[in-house]
């Protein structure tokens, strides 16, 4: 599959679709901020009005959109992507969106005699624009065969995690739970230190050599004492939806998740402040308001 369409360039897509130009995919792109695809069509892209007009010709579509809404629009809403892909074509869905909706997708899809992958992917920004992502791949095996080349240009480790659709995001939630709460750990941690009388800073270069030290540590303590809250690399409200989503998983399969509970207050507070759209890293500040897990209600 050479002819691949792309809808949504955001801080994480945009740099996807770039990987996969420079790979040598021939690309159509759609965001509904046309702006976002200015530089990728002078990279080399077709750009389109609508995710049906990206889809058209496409052997697959890519799909990296905020949540379960905007994949569900970008498909099957007014100028949909659904409408126009060809029997056979593949979606590749690569928003964190949880294991329900992306199962309800592909039964959907599946009624029009089209295939989807379900590939959701972690790393951030830098690694995204190093094509250097973890993707976490979920559908049949011949599916993720014919779209690993496409994978490989996008992510330097590219796991099939199941046979079926929901099998990537379910790994993504285990993922997003461990990263939301050593996000909120750091914040908690340096918060701490501060008001132990220490200097956060120092205590971060003490800590991070240590048994304590983790990537979120090392990548978001950073931004933390460097209060680099604007523009967000990953902005507070994406975990407000994923822990959310790890809560409705935890949920449905009877799993106890006191730690992602915590967590997810805390996030939904950083929201109710402000912090939302700023860089999630802000999560200090919650704890610098006083406000911890024992306070939450």
């Amino acid at each position: 599959m050479r002819n691949l369409a792309f809808v949504g360039l955001g801080a994480m897509g945009a740099p996807m679709a770039k990987s996969l130009l420079s790979a040598g995919f021939g690309l159509r792109v759609f965001d509904v901020r046309e702006e976002n695809a200015r530089p990728l069509v002078g990279l080399g892209a077709a750009g389109a009005g609508s995710p049906r007009e990206a889809a058209e010709n496409a052997g697959a579509l890519v799909l990296m959109v905020v949540n379960a809404e905007q994949a569900e629009a970008a498909l099957f809403g007014e100028n949909g992507a659904a409408e126009a892909l060809a029997p056979g074509a593949a979606v590749v869905v690569m928003s964190t969106v949880g294991p329900e909706p992306v199962r309800e997708l592909d039964g959907r899809l599946s009624e029009r005699r089209l295939r989807l992958l379900d590939a959701p992917v972690s790393g951030g920004v830098a690694r995204a624009e190093r094509g250097d992502l973890l993707i976490m791949a979920g559908g049949p095996e011949d599916l993720f065969g014919e779209l690993r080349p496409a994978l490989e240009a996008m992510g330097s480790t590219v796991v099939h995690c199941g046979p079926a659709a929901g099998d990537g995001q379910s790994v993504k939630l285990v993922n997003q739970l461990l990263c939301g709460i050593h996000i909120a750990a750091a914040g908690e941690a340096l918060a701490y230190a501060e008001a132990l009388g220490l200097d956060p800073g120092s205590v971060y270069e003490t800590i991070r050599h240590g048994a304590a030290g983790s990537f979120m540590l090392e990548d978001r303590g950073r931004r933390m004492l460097d209060r680099e809250f604007l523009p967000p690399k990953s902005a507070l409200d994406i975990f407000v939806k994923d822990m959310g989503l790890v809560r409705v998983a935890a949920a449905k399969h009877g799993f106890a998740a006191p730690l992602s509970d915590a967590a997810h207050g805390l996030y939904e507070r950083g929201a109710s402040l402000g912090f939302g759209g700023e860089d999630d890293s802000g999560i200090l500040r919650v704890f610098e308001e006083g406000i911890g897990p024992s306070q939450q209600t």
